[in-house]
C-alpha cells in the first residue's frame, strides 16, 4: 500500500509519519526530500547540478545544500530545472524503496508529490494543512531560515485542492493532531 502525504513547508507531513510508524512496524517512511538531497552527490547529477548553477553551490567540493536552495526557492525556473536534473535519479531510488518493501505501509512525504506518478497511484492521499504563521516558525526554526527566505519558499510551493485529497488533517494542537492520525489509522485499510 502506498500513501502520498503532502502539504506545504512546516505543516506537519513529518510528524503524521512518525505518528503513523508508531502505530505499526510495517510501515516504511520515505522522505522524498532527502532522497533529492542524497541524488545530489551522484556525480552525473553534481556535474549537471554546477553546470546549470555553478561552482558557487559547492562547499568543499560537495553540493551545499544551503546554497543550492537559496539559488533555486527564488525562482520558479531554477526550481523546475533542479527537478529536472535530480528527478531521473530521485524516481529510481523511490521505485526501488517500493520493490523491496511490496509486503508493507510505504508513506511516501513530499510536497511535490502531486506532480509525480506516484500521487496518482496513491492507495490513500493524505493533505496536511497548518495555519502560515504556524508553518513559518516550524520551518525557520527547523530549517534554520529567516522569514524572507520562507516566503521565498511559499511563493513557490504548489496550491493543494482538498478535493486531490482523501482526507485532510489539520495540524495545530499536538495531542489533536496525533488524535485525528489515529482514527484514521484506525478506520483505514492501513492497519488491516
Amino acid at each position: 500500500m502506498i500513501i502520498a502525504i503532502c502539504g506545504k513547508s512546516g505543516a506537519g507531513k513529518g510528524t503524521v509519519c512518525k505518528i503513523l510508524k508508531e502505530f505499526s512496524s510495517d510501515i516504511v517512511w520515505v522522505d522524498i526530500d532527502k532522497i533529492g538531497h542524497s541524488v545530489n552527490e551522484k556525480e552525473e547529477v553534481k556535474e549537471k547540478l554546477i553546470s546549470s548553477f555553478g561552482e558557487d553551490i559547492l562547499t568543499d567540493g560537495i553540493v551545499d545544500r544551503k546554497k543550492l536552495g537559496k539559488r533555486v526557492f527564488n525562482s520558479k525556473e531554477e526550481m523546475d530545472l533542479l527537478g529536472e536534473i535530480t528527478w531521473h535519479s530521485m524516481e529510481e531510488e523511490i521505485d526501488y524503496i517500493i520493490s523491496q518493501n511490496k509486503e508493507n505501509v510505504i508513506l511516501l512525504d513530499w510536497n511535490l508529490l502531486p506532480k509525480t506518478k506516484y500521487f496518482k497511484d496513491a492507495d490513500l492521499r493524505i493533505l496536511v494543512q497548518a495555519p502560515s504563521f504556524d508553518r513559518e516558525e516550524r520551518a525557520m526554526k527547523r530549517d534554520k531560515i529567516t522569514r524572507r527566505q520562507f516566503m521565498l519558499r511559499e511563493i513557490n510551493a504548489p496550491n493543494y485542492k482538498d478535493l486531490d485529497f482523501d482526507i485532510v488533517i489539520y495540524n495545530g494542537i499536538m495531542e489533536l493532531t496525533r488524535k485525528r492520525v489515529r482514527k484514521i489509522y484506525d478506520k483505514s485499510i492501513i492497519s488491516r
